[in-house]
């Protein structure tokens, strides 16, 4: 640089070696470093510790994840009728169902009755009209019962619960996971409603209740359901909706209407 340069030139020189990227001095004369002796950088003193050590880094911890299953028992046992316990299955957020569903789908029929049905989950039909056995399903039961003289009303009726309330999507069938969340209610529901004797009328009803599927291997078959402490009698038969789909099933479930007529008979 000529010693006579004016400062402020030499300043904007320098300000444009900046702005393109030069970030070292380079002498007047050349350097050969293929002569320059190899020596090692000498290595760093090593830091001593601070005094206090430096506290952990927060780690975010996730809400503990609610028992459903727990809270449905909760809810369930703290109803002491059945008015208690359709407002507590109301209330009850734990279902993905509730959130797809129109209605809740208590019940049907006549509360007290000796003969309390547990019916599959409600179908399309039974979510629109927010009652058990709706549509051509209703029709069909309200048939099956007359031939052995129950009704849903009347001197002789009969008293519905579904497993669960609410219609699951696409008239799917109710997971595993759901059906064991709301067996508490169902459990309860029962114990409040004090029937004589249960009909599972359906698959979803004998996995819940018995633990066991395949109804063409199970209907008709007299078994005996836990609730608590007391032993219901039950037989399972096939659903309306079943019966709709195949007609030559009929045979059968009249056969088991005659098994739970004699089996009332018995009883009065």
């Amino acid at each position: 640089m000529e010693s006579g340069m004016e400062y402020w030139t030499a300043k904007a020189l320098l300000d444009w070696q900046v702005e393109m990227g030069v970030d070292e001095a380079i002498g007047d004369d050349p350097v050969d470093r293929y002569a320059l002796q190899d020596v090692k950088p000498a290595p760093k003193a090593a830091q001593a510790p601070s005094t206090l050590p430096s506290a952990p880094p927060a780690v975010a911890t996730a809400a503990p994840e609610i028992n459903q299953i727990s809270a449905a028992n909760n809810a369930a046992n703290a109803a002491q009728d059945l008015a208690g316990l359709r407002a507590a299955m109301g209330a009850f957020e734990g279902c993905a169902l509730k959130a797809a569903a129109r209605n809740l789908v208590f019940s049907g029929g006549t509360a007290g009755a000796p003969v309390m049905i547990i019916a599959d989950a409600p179908d399309r039909d039974d979510d629109r009209a927010g009652e058990l056995f709706a549509g051509r399903t209703g029709a069909l039961l309200d048939k099956m019962l007359a031939a052995i003289g129950l009704g849903r009303s009347g001197d002789a009726p009969i008293y519905a619960a579904p497993v669960l309330p609410w219609n699951p999507p696409q008239n799917r069938d109710p997971n595993a996971d759901e059906m064991a969340m709301m067996l508490p209610f169902l459990q309860r529901h029962i114990t409040l409603a004090a029937p004589k004797v249960l009909i599972l009328m359906g698959n979803g009803p004998c996995q819940a209740l018995l633990n066991k599927s395949g109804m063409t291997r199970l209907h008709g078959g007299w078994t005996d359901v836990q609730i608590g402490s007391a032993s219901l009698p039950a037989i399972p038969m096939f659903a309306p909706s079943y019966l709709l789909t195949k007609p030559s099933a009929k045979r059968d479930a009249w056969s088991d209407l005659l098994s739970l007529k004699a089996h009332l008979k018995d009883l009065s």
